[in-house]
This record gives structure tokens, sequence and C-alpha cells, in this order.
């Protein structure tokens, strides 16, 4: 009987990228052996089950089918078994900080499942009544192993990381500094393939930070204990069916929601010597403007700032500077305000990441789309860097005849919370409305008022638990 924390040393082997059907999830040959990207990956979630619990739905099959097969189970899966208390009939998850580590804890759903529990994010839920004492179990034995979601490179700071990467760039001759007739990313313009596998399967964008395939105290083991405590808040509420995503209330996506498949669809991008500009969105608008040549002001690092382009203000997606090395892109992103995404963890405005464009190129040398490698830093939020890798495919030119413009989103609210609850309202309603706080923690102060009272929520987190 394993009644333990589990860990999991899962692996892939990981291999060239060279043809289109093979974009998910694997790395693309950059030719030599770089101080701080291309390293392949530890593992892929292309070759992982799905943690659950989620809908298993056959082609055709509608949500609502009373035959639809769940991918999980409704007591706990064979050799393992349920603590006496946990995510699901706490009244008090604060005090619940050292059972946090084992996934028994949240019945061994991923982050993306706490979700499916309730139906906030495809109903049905896959809890079919109304209390969460009765929620399924994933699977215990499945998780994305950690060494395959920390950086491999070893940089403490996106500066530190950004700097080796120019520095080697410069040894090999470069950066490079293109005029429009010797522009080799002109073949980058055009239209990139939105995430699909949403719903099942693995799309080429997929990676573990759709939070499908990992366990939620592996995650956990990624944060500092403030993110770890405001990580298990979110789940908490989720799998009672109090999600609160900023979408729901047009409130800013933040710089994180670009990863993850519920609120990007195509992506567009315009790229030219000086400026790339990548574009995507569903409920908002994710504009990333790569700045190529320029340089961040430093200086209010020393006194706790974060380096920046324009005004000490941080903005909603960063600022992002970058330089050419070959026909690949390496960006720098910082100046970006704290906010949350969806089942996921929350970033803190010390946020910073390094972003590589690669071109993935089929056997014949054709350009078939991107590779986009990203490492976060983030000192307050996590307790090592992390990376996230995906892969976009192009399947249209700008102008290719069936391809139609980027449609601007424009949000109008319609839900409002009304005592804690996500409330439609028709034109004419009057409610009682208060102005939340948008540089704080907004869905926070919803919960607590509503939904935490009597429960022992600390001032100040201490560390009392940790996952050595």
């Amino acid at each position: 009987m394993r009644n333990g924390p589990i860990g999991f040393g899962l692996c892939a082997v990981v291999g060239t990228l060279i043809a289109a059907p093979a974009l998910a999830q694997k790395m693309p040959d950059i030719g030599f052996d770089s101080v701080g990207r291309g390293e392949p990956l530890a593992a892929s979630v292309a070759d992982l089950p799905e943690v659950g619990p989620n809908w298993i739905r056959q082609p055709g099959q509608r949500r609502d089918d009373p035959n639809r097969e769940l991918n999980g189970s409704r007591t706990p899966p064979e050799g393992y078994e349920a603590l006496p208390r946990d995510l699901f009939t706490s009244d008090d998850f604060y005090a619940d900080t050292e059972l946090w580590s084992d996934p028994r804890y949240f019945r061994c759903n991923s982050p993306m499942a706490t979700e499916f529990q309730q139906g906030v994010l495809a109903p049905p839920g896959v809890n079919t009544t109304d209390d969460p004492a009765n929620g399924p179990w994933g699977h215990c034995d499945v998780d994305y192993p950690r060494e395959a979601i920390v950086s491999p490179y070893g940089f403490e700071t996106a500066q530190e990381h950004y700097e080796a990467l120019l520095e080697e760039t410069r040894e090999r001759g470069g950066p490079d500094v293109y005029s429009f007739e010797d522009f080799p990313a002109a073949e980058w313009n055009g239209v990139y393939e939105p995430p699909r596998g949403f719903g099942g399967g693995v799309s080429n964008q997929e990676n573990w930070y759709w939070g499908r395939h990992s366990q939620i105290s592996t995650i956990l083991s990624l944060l500092t204990p403030k993110y770890r405590q405001w990580m298990v808040q979110e789940a908490y509420h989720q799998v009672r069916g109090n999600a609160l995503w900023p979408s729901t209330f047009c409130w800013p996506e933040g710089f994180m929601r670009r990863w993850y498949p519920a609120a990007v669809r195509e992506h567009y991008v315009i790229a030219t010597p000086d400026m790339v500009q990548v574009s995507t969105g569903v409920a908002r608008n994710f504009i990333q403007n790569i700045h190529v040549g320029r340089e961040f002001n430093m200086d209010d690092v020393a006194s706790g700032g974060v380096p920046r382009l324009g005004e000490a203000v941080p903005r909603w997606y960063g600022e992002t500077i970058g330089f050419w090395d070959g026909d690949a892109l390496i960006t720098w992103t910082s100046n970006i305000q704290a906010w949350k995404s969806h089942s996921l963890f929350e970033h803190s405005a010390k946020l910073q990441s390094i972003e590589i464009y690669t071109p993935i190129r089929d056997d014949a040398g054709t350009f078939v789309g991107l590779n986009h490698e990203t490492i976060l830093y983030d000192e307050e939020a996590l307790v090592e860097p992390v990376r996230i890798v995906r892969n976009l495919h192009k399947i249209n030119k700008f102008t290719d005849p069936d391809q139609v413009p980027y449609t601007f989103i424009e949000c109008v609210q319609t839900i409002f919370s009304v005592d804690g609850h996500n409330a439609p309202l028709t034109p004419g309603a009057v409610i009682e409305y208060e102005m939340p706080d948008m540089y704080g923690r907004p869905w926070a102060t919803i919960w607590e008022r509503y939904f935490e009272q009597g429960m022992s929520r600390p001032d100040a987190t201490e560390d009392l638990f940790n996952f050595e």
C-alpha cells in the first residue's frame, strides 16, 4: 500500500525535429552546443497520458452523452489510500500545509482537472453532484517529471541568461543586423495554428504549462511558500465551482495566459529586421512587440526595480528587447504586471522571461514553423527558473486568399460578481458594485470575503513544509 508522497522519473527520447508531423514538443537542431538554448527536453507530454480526471469523448460524442467515459476513478485508484482530510473535504485548506506535498491531498488531480470538477472549464463537471466531497480521482501513477520543467541552463537571472546568449552570439560573429533586402526571417510572416487537442489528443503547442500531465503537488514544489498557498487557494475554490477567471469580467488576461490553450487561437506573426510582433487572443488581445537592438534601462535594478524600456510602471504583457543570431531571435521580457493564469500558479512583478524563436524546417529545408523556447525567472514566486517549450506550425501566409484578418477583440462585460458568484446580468439590471483593486489580487478578495470565513489564513506565510 503506497500511502506517502510519490515521485517519478519518467523520461522520453527526444530526437531532432526535421518534419512538420513531429512538431509536438520536439527541439530543433541549432547546429552547435549553446550555453542557454536548444537543450533537448527531459520528457515530452506527447509521450505521457493525462493525469485526469476528465471526460473521454469519442469523435462526434456530445459533452452530455450519458455513455461518456471518465478518465479517472470515483474511488482511490488501486494501491492508494485516501487521506482522512483532503482538498475536497477540508473546511480550512490553510491548516493543511503539511499535506500539500502529497498528491492524494488533491486526489491526484492535475491542475487543469480542478477546472473539470464542477465543469467550470468544460461542462458538465466530472463531479456529477454539487458536493465537492464526491469529486473523482486522477491517476496517481502519472506525472510529468519535475526535471523536465525546471530550466536546464543554470542561470539565476534573466539578465545573466540574456547576456550569456549575447556573448555567445558575439563569439559567432553576431548579433546580426539586417535590412529588408537580406532579412532571413521574412518567411516568418503569416498565421500559425491555434492550440489543437484541448479536448483530447496532443497539440503541437502542448506543454506542461497546460496543466494536464502534472500532479498539483509537483507544480507546488516549484513555488515559494506564499505562491504555493495561493495556488492551493485557487484549486480549493475551483473544485467548489467558485472559479474567478479574469476574462470572465473582462479583466486583463496577464502575461502567462499566452501559453494557456483556452486563452489563445491562431498566432499572427509580423517580422521585420528591427521589430517582430506576435498577436493572438480569445477574450483579450495578446500583442508581443519585440524591439530588436534595444537595451533596457537598468537604473532601478539596484534598488529592487526591474529592467524596463519605458516608465517604471509594470505592463500587463511586459516590455521586450531582442537580437538576431542568424535566423533565430533571442528575446528578454521584463517589467511585467503581477497576475494569474487559470489553474496554474500566480506570478509576481519580478517575473522575467528569456524567449528564443528558432525556425523549424522539413527535410527539404522548407520553413514550417517556429520553436518557441521560454525560460521564466521570478525570484519571488519560483524556487528556481522553469522552462516552457512549444512549437508554432505555420498554416497560412497573409496573402493566402482564404486567410481572414486578425479579429481584434473588444471584451464587453456582462458577468459580474454578486455575493461571490458569477452572475450574468441583462441590460437595465442594477447591482451594488465595489471597484476591485486591479493591481492586487481581486479574485482572492472575493474568495476570502464570501467563502473563507473562519479559516486560519495567515497574515504572513511561513515555510511550514517543504518538498525536499
